[in-house]
């Protein structure tokens, strides 16, 4: 599905995995790609691909680029590329895309709205709000707090 070879960013090759029996609560932010096999409720951004596997349960507002829907997500999702919803797969809310990227095998569901925008801003990353971890006790959001 994901052919189209892009630019590598730092932190690219790195993959996120929220294993089963695994849940998180609130920001959740990776460079590279991020696959749910547990739970997870929040807000998502991944910038690469973010899979949701066959016993993965999300209920977010999701940015990425390209999504792979194996289990179940209730939100809404913003996609620069390609999202597949699997035969296994259910996303119940809103999809917004730049194009009509859109695949659903038999047995995937979909229930909710497809938009496609042409507002490019939409789909760009902001990653003045991610958390950055100052060390095994601290961490910090993304922010500029300086005087």
């Amino acid at each position: 599905m994901f052919s189209k070879k892009t630019s590598e960013i730092k932190g690219s090759k790195a993959t996120t995995i929220v294993g089963e029996g695994v849940v998180i609560e609130g920001k959740f932010y990776s460079p590279g790609s991020t696959r749910i096999d547990g739970m997870v409720s929040g807000d998502i951004i991944s910038e690469k691909e973010f899979i949701i596997g066959k016993e993965g349960k999300v209920e977010a507002s999701v940015k990425t680029k390209n999504a792979v829907i194996a289990g179940i997500l209730k939100g809404e999702m913003i996609a620069s590329g390609e999202v597949e919803i699997t035969s296994t797969g259910k996303f119940v809310g809103t999809l917004t895309q730049k194009d009509a990227l859109l695949t659903i095998s038999k047995g995937g569901v979909f229930k909710g709205e497809n938009i496609i925008s042409a507002k490019q801003e939409i789909f760009k990353i902001d990653k003045s709000n991610k958390i950055i971890s100052l060390d095994n006790n601290t961490a910090v959001s993304g922010q500029n707090t300086s005087k």
